[in-house]
């Protein structure tokens, strides 16, 4: 089950890169249909929704810890969301320049993308000590180290489908 539900965010994450590819280019008969900000928007939920599945089907909760966790859960998905929607926009920036990238641009994405490490390091430390309050030291650990893991399998799927700059 969980290397069903790995490969299913892997998967879908390679459509969500293809989603991103496809919206920077113009509709051209040779491009085909542009995906629409929508159809990103829609690639993203399925993500947040299958990461849930693998954070549930690992984390094992009982009935009465599940419903302490998962409004904990969905608060701190909501201040990732904000996040990713910085990603997405730098990626989009990053690919809407790569083929005329000025020094200057390259210079502001490369500190956006460090502001936005740092912030995403930042949430994290916010966040432990609340879900401390409805969790064991155990599992929220247990918690943070399943969520750096899929983050770091996007990351990579990201990585991957991005060109180096030239």
């Amino acid at each position: 089950m969980r290397k069903l539900a790995i490969a299913l965010i892997i998967g879908t994450s390679l459509l969500l890169i293809q989603s991103v590819a496809l919206a920077q280019k113009s509709e051209t008969p040779a491009s085909g249909p542009t995906a629409s900000e929508q159809d990103v928007e829609l690639l993203r939920s399925d993500i947040r929704s299958t990461k849930k599945q693998i954070i549930a089907d690992n984390m094992k909760l009982t009935d009465l810890q599940g419903g302490k966790f998962w409004p904990v859960y969905d608060a701190y998905t909501q201040e990732t969301t904000k996040l990713g929607d910085g990603r997405y926009a730098l990626v989009k920036e990053y690919a809407n320049n790569y083929e005329d990238m000025t020094d200057a641009q390259a210079e502001s994405l490369v500190t956006k993308m460090a502001t936005l490490d740092e912030q995403t390091a930042n949430l994290c430390k916010q966040w432990i000590p609340q879900f401390l309050k409805v969790l064991s030291g155990k599992q929220t650990a247990l918690f943070f180290q399943l969520d750096r893991r899929i983050n770091l399998l996007l990351d990579l799927q990201f990585a991957a489908n991005i060109p180096i700059l030239k």
